[in-house]
């Protein structure tokens, strides 16, 4: 890595790229702005991605990082990875979010609306279409699966879990932190499959469950918008959602509705198991009231 690039965590990226604006030709300026603006793209895509993107050729998005003191695409990544690793607190974030949320109420609806419309549109992209059949059929092919996510993640896993248990696919949660989750990994088995939610920094919990999958041979699939470059040789597909913009509040919605697309999917893809499963669980939930027993999925037959 160049001289410009090693003094990196001395000033934010963003810093950095800016500083050298003004010595870059139009093309390569327009592209050094997309770096700042588009930090998730920048990590999860390939330079002709983040082109066609761009509207530009790969040659410049290469071309421009060297320009900015990078050895490559490659050295840009590092560096950018490291700065958004190195967040700001919580409320720092809450603050930049609501500069650009506009006044009252209305303001903040309209601005998460438009964060998930744009969420939105990168998950209708075929590239997610074909990692999405690919992560649905990892986990329908599993023996048992097993959903890992800790902190606002944690909630989602056990989410998860209790769907997919519900249209008949064993399922159990990983959503403890600590020596707590010691007891969870007992479950993890040959022939299961991880679920995992998961951001950057690497968590010593998420090293544990990725040793463990890779112990017992369990294909993992990765849902996160920044970790995937840091554990792509121990996972078996990732699908890139974008939490709203780098530095600001966190979003989830998008992780809820590819969660909610993988339970359909899955139900989809054993669909008699589900049918099956959820109705059981409305005989049980009859045995416990009676109100329950008039409820059932059972498809009416045709005569």
């Amino acid at each position: 890595m160049t001289e410009t690039a090693s003094r990196a965590p001395l000033a934010t990226f963003d810093v950095q790229v800016r500083q050298a604006l003004e010595s870059l030709p139009p093309a390569e300026q327009r592209m050094a702005r997309f770096f700042i603006d588009q930090k998730q793209a920048v990590l999860l895509n390939s330079a002709a991605e983040i082109a066609q993107l761009a509207g530009t050729s790969d040659a410049t998005v290469v071309r421009t990082a060297r320009s900015l003191g990078f050895d490559g695409l490659s050295a840009l990544r590092e560096v950018l990875l490291a700065d958004l690793t190195g967040a700001p607190s919580p409320g720092k974030r809450l603050a930049r979010t609501l500069e650009q949320t506009g006044e009252g109420a209305a303001g903040a609806l309209r601005h998460v609306i438009e964060l998930h419309e744009g969420v939105l549109e990168v998950l209708k992209r075929p590239e997610i279409a074909a990692s999405f059949a690919r992560a649905v059929a990892i986990l329908a092919g599993a023996k048992r699966r097993h959903v890992f996510g800790i902190g606002p993640s944690g909630a989602m896993a056990d989410y998860a879990s209790l769907q997919f248990n519900r249209i008949g696919l064993p399922t159990c949660a990983l959503s403890a932190s600590g020596v707590a989750l010691a007891d969870r990994l007992l479950w993890l088995g040959k022939d299961d499959a991880v679920l995992m939610l998961a951001y950057a920094p690497l968590y010593r919990e998420v090293e544990i469950v990725l040793d463990q999958a890779r112990e017992y041979g369990a294909p993992v699939v990765l849902i996160s918008d920044n970790l995937g470059p840091l554990v792509a040789d121990k996972v078996a597909e990732v699908l890139p959602v974008p939490r709203g913009k780098a530095d600001h509040l966190a979003m989830h919605g998008g992780t809820m509705v590819l969660i909610e697309a993988l339970i359909i999917g899955l139900a989809g893809s054993a669909s008699q198991t589900a049918f099956d499963s959820l109705d059981r669980l409305s005989v049980l939930r009859g045995s416990i009231d009676k109100a329950w027993v008039k409820r059932g999925t059972k498809k009416t037959r045709s005569k």
